[in-house]
C-alpha cells in the first residue's frame, strides 16, 4: 500500500507558474501525474522512471512542464511554466504506474487526493 499527498495547487493567471510537490508513504518506482477537468476524463501528464533518467510527457504540456524527482524525500515534483487556461484541472499523482510504452494506455496503482489548479486568462 502507497499513499501518495499532493500538495502546491492553486490560481494563477496565463503564462504563470505553479510547482505541485507528491508526498510518497512507502517505495515507489515509476511515478506519473495525471489531470482531470470538469466534464472531462482523467488524462495523462507526465511519468518519470524511478531513477529519474527517463521522463514522459503527453503532447500538450510537453516543453512547458517538467517532472523531476526526489528519491531521498520520496517526492515528485511537476513543474508547470507557461500555464494555459486549458490547464486548469484537478493534478493526481499516481504510482507505480504502467504501460508507459504507450501513453494513452499508462495506468497508475496508487493515487492521491488531487489538487486543484487554476489558470485564469
Amino acid at each position: 500500500q502507497v499513499q501518495l499527498v499532493e500538495s502546491g495547487g492553486g490560481s494563477v493567471q496565463a503564462g504563470g507558474s505553479l510547482r505541485l510537490s507528491c508526498v510518497a508513504s512507502g517505495r515507489t518506482f515509476s511515478m506519473g501525474w495525471f489531470r482531470q477537468a470538469p466534464g472531462k476524463e482523467r488524462e495523462f501528464v507526465a511519468a518519470i522512471s524511478w531513477s529519474g533518467s527517463t521522463t514522459y510527457y503527453a503532447d500538450a504540456v510537453k516543453g512547458r512542464f517538467i517532472i523531476s524527482r526526489d528519491n531521498a524525500k520520496n517526492t515528485v515534483y511537476l513543474q508547470m511554466n507557461s500555464l494555459k487556461p486549458e490547464d486548469t484541472a484537478v493534478y493526481y499523482c499516481a504510482g507505480p504506474v504502467r504501460n508507459l510504452e504507450r501513453l494513452s494506455d499508462v495506468r497508475g496503482d496508487f493515487w492521491g487526493q488531487g489538487t486543484q489548479v487554476t489558470v485564469s486568462s
